[in-house]
């Protein structure tokens, strides 16, 4: 009874569940927003929770409140390929960022259903992405840093990104610097660290300017950095480093293209007539004369045969033929001497005179040792003998 009352108990909970999610997603309304990222520019949304609980702007959303996301294209499984979601705790908000290509120039539509854990109350948003190229100048020269002191999260918000590109300004030529893209060290093949105070998975920050590079980047990027590198010193940096200490950056891993000189274009092949041309040192085979191989593969097979053969009949003959009758002389000395032994034996068996002893006899009497009379059946004699 206690198992079918807890069973039950069970039952009507799930039931209750089921039905306060059902009730959300049906009373859910998919709200729409419209945004436009561009071209090859970073794309950041963020995914907060007070917009999906739909409170005021006065009221802050209660720390205890656990919402997760889930985010996908309109008609498919998952997000398009230039687009990535994370998250780091219930207790945080989401984030949408990527870098969109000339491909996916165009419309797209991602859909977003935000779950609240506590309440399993659902709300969908529809996000409509206007994907277009940017405007202004372009941004030929682009360097990559690894920057070990955050995480991706750390550095989506606008602050953190802001507070890069304004260090990074004293590096740099004079001029206005982009973002570009901004990658998880974990996308790249980075470890994931260990749980220890100060470590962070370290994430890939990509920035575009029309100015040049300074020669301080031009000296971090050179060979002679890369092969202090590798022998674990650290690489030339001739100018100071205005990243530290809000940004530990790995300068090993520094990373510099230059688009600015166009690249030159593949040769189109020539399609030929698919005649090679004279060479006096190819001279292939005008005929191949017709060979027989029936005699090579029966010599190839036969022989080993043969040869087999010959060894199984010759081990046959010494181990089988002509051996009948034939003793060697140390078998000869092992019979004589079990004979001899054996003969022995017996002669001293013989001569002995010891009388049997009486615990072999049919029946006695264990105090005077007398025989009982072999007419007697033994059935009607006790076992144990009167003793008075």
């Amino acid at each position: 009874p206690k198992l079918m009352k807890v069973w039950a108990l069970s039952l009507i909970k799930t039931s209750i569940t089921a039905g306060r999610l059902l009730a959300g997603l049906g009373g859910t309304k998919a709200q729409q927003t419209t945004l436009y990222p561009l071209v090859g520019r970073v794309f950041v949304h963020t995914l907060d929770h007070e917009a999906f609980l739909g409170l005021p702007e006065h009221n802050a959303v209660p720390t205890t409140v656990r919402i997760t996301y889930h985010a996908h294209l309109q008609g498919h499984p998952d997000l398009p390929r230039w687009l990535r979601y994370t998250q780091r705790s219930p207790h945080h908000p989401g984030f949408l960022y990527g870098s969109a290509t000339s491909e996916d120039r165009g419309r797209q539509v991602i859909e977003v259903t935000a779950y609240n854990r506590d309440s399993f109350d659902t709300t969908q948003q529809r996000l409509v992405l206007e994907i277009g190229d940017p405007e202004g100048p372009l941004l030929p020269y682009q360097a990559e840093f690894l920057v070990r002191s955050h995480d991706v999260e750390e550095v989506l918000p606008s602050t953190p990104a802001s507070r890069f590109l304004s260090a990074l300004g004293g590096l740099w030529e004079p001029g206005e610097l982009q973002l570009l893209n901004i990658t998880s060290a974990l996308d790249r093949g980075g470890r994931v660290p260990l749980p220890i105070e100060g470590q962070r998975e370290g994430v890939y920050i990509k920035v575009g300017s029309a100015s040049p590079f300074s020669t301080c980047l031009k000296m971090v990027a050179s060979p002679d950095s890369h092969a202090r590198c590798a022998q674990g010193q650290p690489p030339l940096l001739s100018c100071y480093d205005t990243l530290a200490p809000h940004f530990r950056i790995d300068w090993c891993n520094v990373t510099l293209v230059d688009k600015s000189v166009p690249e030159p274009a593949d040769e189109v092949p020539t399609p030929g007539d698919g005649i090679l041309e004279h060479d006096p040192f190819f001279c292939p085979p005008t005929e191949a004369p017709d060979r027989d191989f029936l005699v090579d593969a029966l010599v190839t097979l036969l022989v080993p045969l043969l040869v087999a053969l010959l060894l199984t009949l010759l081990l046959a003959y010494v181990m089988c033929c002509r051996r009948e009758g034939r003793l060697s002389a140390g078998a000869m000395f092992h019979h004589c001497t079990i004979h001899g032994n054996t003969e022995e034996l017996r002669q001293m068996a013989a001569s002995r005179e010891v009388p049997r002893p009486l615990s072999t006899l049919p029946m006695f009497n264990v105090r005077t040792g007398e025989q009982l009379p072999p007419r007697v059946d033994s059935a009607q004699v006790p076992l144990i003998l009167d003793q008075h």
